[in-house]
């Protein structure tokens, strides 16, 4: 059995690009919140273990879980409180480099397989016009940095270094792989 530990509506799409579907759906609950002084990496890294940890499994199954994490620097910009805060993300972002992290872990029984993928972005500036008019969609709601580059954001982003399906929240070449690792017949479904 498969199981994707996430809410996220856009794993599963990105799952279904692989002609997997999950034989189950369950969202871990675990505190998303940075450690005082934690990095980017290792948070990303961190949040994606725990939630495959979080998830209730058989010993068979095979649990998939990942986290994106949008790093400006040293600073994670994570899902915005609110729009004022979505605004304060893009502005600092507006112009600049930034990267996205996500990291995958599979757990099959008590072995866990994970890698982190780290995608290079650059945002164009963007005027009040477009602030204002991105923030008006409410896009930004639930997403980490505030955007989702497969959304109305996608305007913002002339070009990016490293894997697209990562951004989206699901790097479908190094999933391919983990899963193969697990033993998830992912090419040799009947």
């Amino acid at each position: 059995m498969l199981i994707l530990g996430s809410a996220s509506p856009r794993r599963k799409e990105i799952l279904a690009q692989l002609g997997l579907t999950p034989d189950a759906v369950r969202a871990p609950d675990i505190d998303e919140d940075p450690r005082r002084g934690e990095l980017p990496r290792p948070y990303c890294e961190r949040i994606a273990r725990e939630k495959v940890l979080a998830v209730q499994a058989g010993a068979d199954d095979i649990v998939l879980c990942a986290d994106t994490t949008v790093a400006l620097g040293r600073r994670i910009l994570g899902k915005p409180r609110d729009a004022g805060e979505a605004a304060e993300f893009l502005l600092a972002m507006s112009g600049r480099r930034h990267r996205v992290l996500t990291a995958v872990a599979v757990r099959r029984g008590a072995q866990v397989w994970e890698r982190l993928v780290e995608t290079v972005v650059k945002m164009k500036p963007i005027s009040d016009t477009e602030l204002n008019g991105y923030l008006a969609t409410g896009d930004w709601q639930g997403k980490a940095g505030a955007y989702g580059i497969q959304g109305p954001a996608g305007a913002f982003f002339p070009w990016i270094q490293g894997s697209y399906s990562a951004v989206m929240g699901l790097p479908v070449t190094e999933t391919a792989h983990l899963l193969a690792a697990a033993g998830y017949p992912v090419w040799g479904r009947a």
